[in-house]
């Protein structure tokens, strides 16, 4: 499951990690004094040196690397590059005579850069394994059904990957002790309901026939409705379309009703470090040249408090406290949403909330982990309770932790929400960003967000 949504970003990750490896082991080579008569053609070599290595490395599947590689194989691959490589080299620099290089010299180099691709293979193996057991990707999962592919599961579940997956239990309304120790079953469907709320239960797996079509929108909504991950471990032949992801854990087919790329830990833990990244930059390079002339502004406009708080409904629907700069006159109306021509906004407010800087304390948030950058905006409390009863995939959207700015902002979902429709438009583009996030969909949504901050969003007030 892991592999089918980072491998291609490790890899990419891994040839630029590499590109900038040759480069230190260039550097470290020059100090040396390895290569001599090199200066006006280094870069010209370090290019050529680069992209033949990655083209080798590809070749030798030195890149083919995930937390289950073995040491071992990484290291064979590892060596059986760098000869490759050096045979290469020496063609160019023998027989051409491109470079005025010699082979001792080659060689010290060559040395040099084994160490240096040994240590980032061996640092790369430490990060997984300390990512895998410090709990950040630690999932709890049940398994609804005493079948065969339920017990395949709960095998691979304790037996292969137990840092990743705590499991507990079995539940079924007719379980086969057959199949499954009594031991493991925790209930029947309906104690299920009860039993993941207690627990917290980030995931369910269904083995059972696909006939139970009841039951399985039954779970599908409870899932959906405490943003609890649902996987469909059966016959997938009358469920399964273009919008699911199927997986192999062994030799068992698991789907998930949806695209869930923030699903995975690694891809939320990179997501995770790249907000933190943004904020403390924003934090420490923008807030000291703003905040004061801001603070300054609201102080002498109105009387009243500085920064904004508000319960709002976060990931899995948790509530937090949402920062702002206050944009209104104090007043008991705070559950109501802002309208254009709002009597309630002050000056300096419809000033800050044309051009969002009155966001700017949410990367407080953001650092606080209750916020991401991009993500779905953090809806009312009083519109989570009227949405989630009317709009069908309204609490889908909490499955992912909330931003400063959205999928749904920049394609035109802002400002007053004065029908049914608008709200399910911006839901709509909500779980397309669940479905489709990436790193550089955040990009992309952070730069439109710039723009329309810079031309003037009409809707902004």
């Amino acid at each position: 499951m892991d592999a089918k949504y980072y491998s291609r970003f490790i890899k990419v990750l891994l040839c630029a990690g590499d590109a900038l490896l040759i480069y230190i082991s260039f550097i470290l080579a020059r100090y040396f004094a390895v290569f001599d008569g090199l200066e006006g053609d280094f870069y010209a070599f370090y290019l050529i040196f680069t992209f033949s290595w990655i083209a080798i490395g590809l070749f030798s599947f030195i890149y083919e690397v995930s937390k289950y590689s073995l040491i071992r194989s990484i290291s064979i691959n590892l060596f059986t590059a760098l000869l490759l490589h050096l045979l290469l080299m020496n063609i160019l620099l023998g027989y051409a005579h491109i470079f005025p290089i010699n082979g001792a010299g080659l060689l010290a180099f060559y040395v040099i850069t084994g160490i240096v691709m040994s240590i980032s293979r061996v640092s790369y193996k430490l990060l997984w394994k300390f990512f895998e057991f410090s709990g950040f990707d630690l999932r709890k999962v049940v398994i609804v059904g005493t079948t065969r592919s339920g017990k395949a599961l709960h095998e691979y579940f304790t037996s292969h990957h137990p840092s990743g997956y705590v499991f507990k239990g079995f539940f079924d309304n007719y379980p086969n002790p057959k199949i499954v120790s009594r031991r493991f079953v925790k209930g029947t469907i309906d104690d299920l309901i009860v039993f993941c709320q207690q627990e917290n239960i980030d995931e369910i797996y269904f083995t059972l026939p696909l006939v139970h079509k009841d039951l399985l929108e039954r779970l599908t909504k409870f899932a959906d409705d405490n943003c609890i991950y649902f996987r469909i471990a059966s016959d997938f032949s009358d469920v399964v379309t273009n919008s699911h992801e199927v997986f192999l854990y062994d030799t068992v087919a698991v789907s998930t009703t949806r695209k869930e790329p923030l699903g995975n830990g690694f891809n939320a833990g990179i997501k995770r470090v790249f907000d933190i990244v943004f904020s403390l930059i924003v934090i420490f390079f923008i807030f000291p040249f703003i905040i004061p002339v801001i603070t300054m502004a609201i102080k002498l406009d109105s009387p009243g408090p500085l920064i904004f708080k508000q319960l709002r409904p976060g990931k899995r629907n948790k509530l937090f406290e949402c920062y702002k700069f206050r944009t209104m006159r104090t007043n008991n109306s705070t559950e109501k949403m802002a309208t254009k021509d709002d009597s309630r906004i002050t000056r300096v407010g419809a000033f800050l909330r044309k051009t969002s800087l009155d966001e700017l304390p949410q990367f407080v948030n953001v650092l606080l982990g209750s916020m991401s950058v991009v993500g779905p905006r953090p809806n009312m409390v009083s519109q989570l309770e009227e949405y989630s009863k009317t709009i069908k995939r309204y609490k889908v959207r909490h499955f992912v932790t909330p931003g400063i700015t959205g999928y749904a902002q920049v394609n035109g979902c802002r400002g007053e929400i004065k029908e049914k429709g608008s709200m399910e438009r911006r839901v709509d583009y909500d779980v397309a960003y669940l479905e489709n996030w990436s790193l550089l969909l955040d990009l992309k949504i952070i730069f439109q967000t710039v723009q329309k901050i810079w031309s003037g969003d009409k809707q902004a007030y």
